[in-house]
């Protein structure tokens, strides 16, 4: 029975999400209507714990400071209204429940930053941060060529050209 119910929650799993963890600094986009107008909002805040898992039933807890007031928001991982889910830092904490959050304040509530390579932001899904590491390393590389020609521009147009000499030279050495 368990195995027929796991076989299909896999079915109607239609996106990969990122393996975020809680201490993660995380941005959620999700669509909102409001009456016949839909947009797209964030929340940003850091992931306090994740509950069932990963899959159809798991749920992650966001919280954040919004005008000195903590919000907390409990987004189900395949929820169809979310577009997108950025991680922003990833925290190094040694708890799977980070509740001692609620009770800190400003600076005490600010987790330590653990270090990602990036073959392990590969392996999460972050291959459209490699693609842009790859860009600004081609935009630096073309920004270098093109200060090499405008190098050798101003190299050459410094250097006297073969000039005809004056009218009055030439008058001199026809005397």
């Amino acid at each position: 029975m368990q195995d027929l119910i796991k076989k299909y929650e896999k079915t109607q799993i239609k996106r990969k999400m990122p393996d975020i963890r809680p201490g993660d600094t995380v941005k959620v986009y999700q669509k909102i209507k409001e009456g016949e107008k839909e947009r797209i909002q964030f929340f940003q805040g850091t992931v306090l714990k994740i509950h069932g898992g990963y899959g159809m039933n798991g749920t992650f807890t966001v919280r954040k400071k919004s005008l000195g007031v903590g919000v907390e928001k409990i987004f189900p991982f395949h929820l169809p209204s979310i577009t997108k889910l950025e991680i922003l830092k990833k925290g190094k904490i040694r708890r799977a429940k980070l509740y001692y959050l609620r009770k800190r304040q400003e600076k005490a509530a600010k987790l330590k930053e653990r270090e990602v390579s990036t073959e392990d932001l590969e392996k999460m899904g972050f291959d459209e941060i490699k693609e842009k590491e790859e860009a600004k390393e081609k935009l630096k590389t073309e920004a270098e060529k093109k200060d090499v020609q405008a190098a050798d521009k101003k190299t050459t147009a410094d250097k006297p050209a073969d000039k005809p000499a004056d009218k009055n030279s030439e008058i001199k050495d026809k005397k």
